[in-house]
C-alpha cells in the first residue's frame, strides 16, 4: 500500500518522474472510479506488522513506566517518554509505520506531559503545566517525525489547557454553561480555521499536510458540534418540535459545509445528537425504545449511505454555488457525473 506522499518521494528521489507518476495517479483512480482528491484519505495501517509492533511496544512502554516508577512517578513517565521516543527513530523514520507513528506520538507527549502532575501540587498551575509540556513535546516530535497527528495533539493540549484554566480560576463560569459552551465553540472556531489553513496548504491532497488537516479536523468537530447543541437545549431533556426542526436545519447546514470542505468529521460528531433527538421524540409517541432507535438509526443510515453515494456529485453542485475567490482554497471536484 503506497501513499501519493510515498510517490511524491519517489518523485523528489529521481526513482520515477513526475509524469510517470501522474500517469500512476490516474490510473488507481480509474480503477477505482474516483479522484484521490474527492476522497478523505489518511493512512492508519499498512500491514498487520503494524499492530504486532503496536502491542510489543506498548507492553514496552507500560513495563518502563512501572519499572522506573518505583523510584519516582515523574521518572517513570519520562522513561516511557524517552523508550517512545526512541522507538520513534526506528519505526518511524527508518520504517515508515502508520498505526506505530500514532501511537508511539501520542505515548511521547502524554507521558511528558503527565510527568509534572507529581510535581506541581496547585491544580491551575499543574493544569496549565501539562498542557505546556504536552504542546511543546508534540512540536519537538513534529520537528523530527512529522507524525500528522502530533499537531492535532499539541493543539488539543492548548484547548484543553485554556478551558480547564478558565474554568477553574473564574467560578462564574462554571454556574453560566452557556457563556462556557460559547468560549468552546470559539475554541473550535479557531482549531477548524487552522485545519482548513493545512488543508489550504494542500488542496489536491497528496502530501502529508492533507492528513496533518483531518486530525485537526477531527479535534474542531466535537468542539463545535457539542456546544451548539448544549446552546438549543438537546442535553436538557426537555425536548420538542422546536429542538427537533432546529437540530434537522444545523445538521442539514454541517452537511452541506461537510460537502464543502469534503471532510465528513463534522456529520460524524453531530450523528449522536441526531439520533438522541428524534429517538427521544418519537418515545414520546408511545413507541417502544427499540423500535424507534432502529427507525431512526435505519432512517438516519440510509439516508448517509444515500450521501456517500452521491458525495461527489452533491460537491459539484455545492461547489458551482461557490464565488471563485472560496473556491481556489478548496479541494476541486474531480470526479465527472456518470
Amino acid at each position: 500500500m503506497y501513499s501519493n506522499e510515498d510517490i511524491q518521494s519517489a518523485v523528489n528521489a529521481g526513482i520515477i518522474t513526475s509524469q510517470t507518476a501522474y500517469a500512476l495517479r490516474k490510473h488507481i483512480e480509474s480503477r477505482q472510479k474516483t479522484s484521490a482528491v474527492d476522497e478523505e484519505h489518511f493512512r492508519l495501517i499498512t500491514g498487520f506488522n503494524d499492530i504486532f509492533v503496536v502491542i510489543a511496544s506498548l507492553l514496552l512502554l507500560v513495563s518502563t513506566e512501572i519499572i522506573v516508577g518505583k523510584l519516582h512517578d515523574s521518572l517513570g513517565l519520562l522513561a516511557s517518554a524517552a523508550m517512545a521516543w526512541g522507538l520513534s527513530e526506528y519505526f518511524i523514520r527508518k520504517r515508515c509505520m502508520a498505526l506505530p507513528a500514532i501511537i508511539l506520538s501520542l505515548a511521547f507527549v502524554i507521558s511528558v506531559g503527565l510527568s509534572s502532575v507529581y510535581l506541581v501540587q496547585n491544580l491551575s498551575i499543574r493544569l496549565f503545566s501539562i498542557s505546556l509540556l504536552m504542546s511543546l513535546a508534540a512540536w519537538c516530535h513534529w520537528r523530527r517525525f512529522h507524525v500528522p497527528i502530533t499537531v492535532a495533539a499539541g493543539t488539543g493540549a492548548v484547548a484543553c489547557g485554556f478551558l480547564y484554566t478558565l474554568w477553574l480560576e473564574f467560578p462564574e463560569i462554571q454556574n453560566n454553561i452557556p457563556l462556557f459552551s460559547m468560549l468552546i465553540f470559539l475554541i473550535g472556531l479557531l482549531v477548524f480555521s487552522l485545519a482548513m489553513y493545512w488543508d489550504a496548504l494542500d488542496i489536491q491532497r497528496q502530501t502529508r499536510r492533507t492528513d496533518v488537516a483531518f486530525w485537526l479536523h477531527l479535534l474542531a468537530a466535537p468542539l463545535l458540534v457539542h456546544p451548539v447543541f448544549i446552546m438549543i437545549g438537546v442535553t436538557s431533556g426537555e425536548l420538542g418540535l422546536l429542538q427537533m426542526v432546529l437540530v434537522l436545519i444545523i445538521y442539514i447546514l454541517i452537511a452541506l459545509l461537510s460537502l464543502t470542505i469534503d471532510r465528513r468529521a463534522l456529520m460524524v460528531s453531530a450523528l449522536g445528537y441526531v439520533l438522541y433527538v428524534f429517538t427521544s421524540l418519537l418515545n414520546k409517541t408511545a413507541v417502544e425504545f427499540t423500535k424507534s432507535f432502529a427507525v431512526v438509526a435505519f432512517v438516519l443510515g440510509a439516508a448517509l449511505l444515500l450521501l456517500s453515494v452521491f458525495w461527489h456529485q452533491s460537491r459539484r453542485w455545492v461547489l458551482c454555488l461557490l464565488p471563485s475567490s472560496v473556491a481556489r482554497y478548496i479541494p476541486p471536484c474531480k470526479r465527472k457525473w456518470p
